[in-house]
């Protein structure tokens, strides 16, 4: 089922879950990110009363950075390059910009299990299966947030290992049970803006995208590609 509502391309797609019906929606133009945070809250609390289905949005944002709730000021390096907002989700300093597919995930926990962990690990994991897609390893590193990738072919770090890039970020909250904020892959971003922070308090490794990574994808592509993987992550279990 397909509408257009207010600017916004909805495609409702909805899976067989059991009292679980998940809307997707794909905004074409750019969201400034205060409309999207309050599209976002108003949205879980709907979830949250029983008066809306559960939501992915998939959106991009104008060059912008976001504080989470553990962000180190001093790992924002150019506070006057991009407008920066509190976002009120786990983690720390993170850049939203064209080119850069925004996953934000309403999801009722109430219906899929209260293991915070265990979403968070899907969310890792509906990553990774979609980044495979594209013949992408994405792989988890304890310590580091988010999804990485190896690349060989740049030197190695002063330890000696494999140089690793991250091609994207992960960061959530919780409100009653219901998920807000998401997931943001790269797919081709200015990296440049990226340097205007410390991307998750990591400093001591790169960032990158799927054209960064020598590969024809556009946003369409990837939306493609996350609606295709969903159901092998979120079943009826999760």
């Amino acid at each position: 089922m397909n509408s257009f509502v207010d600017g916004v391309w909805t495609s409702a797609c909805f899976f067989g879950y059991t009292n679980c019906m998940v809307e997707w929606r794909i905004s074409d133009e750019l969201v400034n990110y205060e409309t999207a945070l309050a599209e976002m809250e108003a949205r879980v609390d709907a979830i949250v009363a029983g008066s809306a289905d559960e939501l992915i949005w998939c959106l991009e944002h104008p060059p912008l950075y976001t504080a989470g709730t553990s962000a180190n000021p001093a790992d924002l390096l150019e506070p006057e390059k991009f407008p920066v907002y509190e976002a009120r989700r786990g983690g720390q300093y993170t850049y939203h910009g064209p080119g850069q597919r925004v996953i934000y995930v309403m999801l009722d926990l109430n219906k899929r299990g209260r293991d915070v962990r265990k979403f968070v690990a899907n969310l890792e994991a509906w990553t990774i299966a979609t980044l495979a897609e594209f013949n992408v390893t994405g792989e988890i590193r304890a310590g580091r947030v988010g999804v990485w990738v190896e690349r060989p072919e740049k030197p190695t770090t002063i330890t000696g290992q494999i140089a690793e890039d991250k091609i994207a970020a992960i960061g959530v909250r919780l409100r009653r049970w219901v998920s807000f904020h998401g997931i943001s892959i790269n797919v081709e971003p200015d990296l440049n803006h990226f340097q205007g922070i410390v991307p998750c308090g990591i400093s001591d490794h790169g960032v990158t995208s799927l054209v960064d990574l020598g590969l024809p994808v556009n946003i369409a592509d990837l939306d493609v590609a996350l609606k295709s993987t969903f159901n092998t992550v979120f079943d009826n279990n999760t």
